[in-house]
């Protein structure tokens, strides 16, 4: 058998072709849809994804919770929540989000004695993520070319010797996902701050990083300075290289909302060939670039 490289190609050069489960894994299924971003489409599109977490009451429970009071942020996006909100404060991208958290669907050691990392390398994001949640601490054994289950103990000991052999706090980086809920990315940065640095390049650094440098230089601000409010006084709305209907679809209702108020002076300007908002949006021009 050829040698299989960390890179999940053979020393020929062909690709390792990914084993599955169909028991827990489903493919994407890409199709054309023409309805708008909301309604029976979206409803129906939320049933599958919570059936599909194997954990469906749960997954309930969790979306009447989400951007609630004494619940949880949404970790699908950034929308902020009105003040007073309805009892569904949600959308599609965020019903999957929470159905991914809460899934029944678990990844345990014996997953990664199947699987090796250079096939995983073949997996795309979707098939890898549709396994589950892991259930143990995990490290990369280069020998094996595996994951291996390690104590948590274990685990915090491994990090805490690496920290403490660094002569700055400065030289660490801590690096975390946007998908982590506002309550864990608190006690990380309690906890980052406490060890001596405030080193925080997280997925905003990919994101943000060139609006940022552009809204510095023509404004003289590199965060965005509006709030919900704003919509309910502003006379005219621009959306400028995205999707409202895909990126955050809780959008949808405050553009639905200023539409009649703004009237043509709402326009959506997309770098796609594409029409970025003509199915979804609710705005009355749309502007596509190529």
């Amino acid at each position: 058998m050829a040698d299989v490289s960390p890179f999940g190609e053979s020393s020929l050069g062909s690709p390792v072709p990914p084993r599955e489960d169909p028991r827990l894994t489903r493919h994407p299924d890409v199709v054309p849809y023409k309805g708008p971003a909301g309604g029976w489409g979206a409803l129906k599109s939320v049933g599958r994804h919570v059936r599909h977490s194997k954990a469906p009451w749960k997954a309930v429970r969790s979306l009447l919770r989400t951007n609630q009071g004494q619940g949880f942020d949404c970790p699908g996006c950034a929308w902020g929540d009105p003040l007073h909100g309805s009892s569904f404060e949600f959308c599609e991208n965020g019903a999957k989000a929470v159905a991914w958290e809460v899934t029944d669907k678990r990844v345990t050691p014996a997953f990664f004695e199947r699987h090796s990392v250079a096939e995983l390398l073949g997996w795309d994001d979707f098939m890898l993520e549709d396994q589950g949640r892991l259930t143990e601490p995990m490290r990369y054994d280069h020998e094996q070319g595996r994951y291996v289950a390690i104590a948590w103990r274990h685990a915090i000991e491994v990090i805490a010797e690496h920290l403490a052999g660094l002569d700055d706090p400065d030289q660490a980086l801590f690096y975390t996902s946007g998908r982590a809920s506002n309550e864990a990315a608190y006690l990380y940065q309690l906890f980052v701050r406490l060890y001596g640095t405030n080193n925080f390049p997280d997925c905003s650094n990919m994101c943000h990083e060139a609006s940022g440098v552009g809204m510095m230089a023509s404004l003289g601000v590199s965060k965005g300075t509006v709030l919900l409010d704003d919509f309910e006084q502003a006379e005219a709305i621009f959306v400028f290289g995205q999707n409202p209907g895909t990126n955050h679809p809780r959008m949808l209702g405050d553009l639905r909302r200023a539409a009649p108020r703004v009237g043509g002076r709402a326009s959506s300007a997309s770098t796609r060939c594409a029409s970025a908002a003509s199915s979804a949006s609710p705005t009355p021009r749309t502007i596509a670039r190529c």
